[in-house]
């Protein structure tokens, strides 16, 4: 064959590639699994298969901050309650009881006013009044100080207790360790210690119901740190004595817990005693009342 024949040939050749159908075109969409059948969110964590079959899953993960819980309620079907510790006044020396009360963030606020309202009428047949005045009020809590707007009263040793009251009951909440009352320094419950009885019943309270074993908890300064402990009932006949050690006395207030049972079959009206027993001549001493209602025993 001739050049010319030849280069004919090859553009030939050339020309007929150009025109052919590239191997490299678009072959369709990838293919895709198919989509998984769900209900509900997708799990972020492992399935539990319930004892009925029914697939519980944790809840989905969201970027979303979860709202803020509502203040004084646990979640909607029910309302968040706040156990307040009182402390009111018995012959001249502080007393404690407890109420419950719904959830509020200002707690402070509301235990004042719970002070100055007094004490029910079970309290107040069992000898607890307050002094606190209408008007008592906290204008600002800072660095563990609680500043309070307190009136004084005539006779400073009312004042006095007045102070107790709103020290020890303010004190019970983790951002008050003192209070200040105008400009005088802050005080704590150290500053009032001398207006306790030298035994404090600060479990069950005054009118509660209770079952056994009840459990008897308080403070107490007494004679080689030993209080004694009995339960009567309505017609004031002993059910059971006890007695334990506090975590210090005989000069220094200590902490002390008491589990005692009873028997009873029916529910009526009884009192719990904490006291000491004299050296002398084993008389109860120092002697605190609880009247409270004891259901019978199982």
């Amino acid at each position: 064959m001739s050049r010319r024949a030849t280069a004919i040939a090859t553009l030939l050749l050339l020309l007929a590639a150009g025109c052919a159908p590239t191997r490299s075109g678009s072959l369709g969409p990838a293919p895709t699994a198919p989509a998984p059948t769900s209900v509900g969110p997708t799990s972020t964590g492992p399935t539990t298969v319930a004892p009925t079959g029914t697939v519980v899953r944790p809840p989905a993960r969201t970027t979303t901050a979860p709202a803020a819980p509502t203040t004084g309620s646990a979640g909607r079907s029910r309302a968040a309650t706040l156990i307040l510790q009182l402390w009111y006044v018995r012959d001249g020396r502080l007393a404690p009881t407890r109420r419950s009360r719904p959830a509020t963030v200002a707690t402070s606020r509301l235990a004042l006013t719970e002070l100055a309202a007094g004490p029910t009428r079970a309290e107040a047949d069992a000898g607890l009044v307050t002094l606190l005045p209408d008007g008592a009020e906290v204008s600002g809590i800072d660095s563990g100080t609680a500043r309070v707007r307190l009136a004084a009263a005539a006779d400073p040793a009312v004042t006095r207790l007045r102070q107790a009251q709103v020290v020890y009951t303010l004190t019970q909440f983790p951002t008050v360790a003192r209070v200040a009352f105008g400009a005088a320094p802050p005080a704590d419950r150290a500053d009032y210690a001398d207006l306790l009885p030298p035994v404090v019943v600060t479990a069950p309270t005054i009118g509660e119901r209770v079952t056994s074993p009840v459990t008897v908890t308080g403070t107490a300064d007494v004679f080689e740190a030993t209080v004694t402990v009995r339960l009567l009932d309505a017609a004031g006949r002993q059910l059971a004595t006890a007695f334990t050690t506090a975590t210090c006395g005989t000069g220094c207030r200590g902490g002390y817990r008491i589990v005692i049972g009873y028997r009873l079959d029916r529910e009526q009206p009884g009192t719990v005693e904490a006291y000491e027993v004299s050296a002398a001549d084993g008389s109860r001493t120092k002697l605190v009342a609880v009247p409270v209602v004891l259901t019978p025993a199982g």
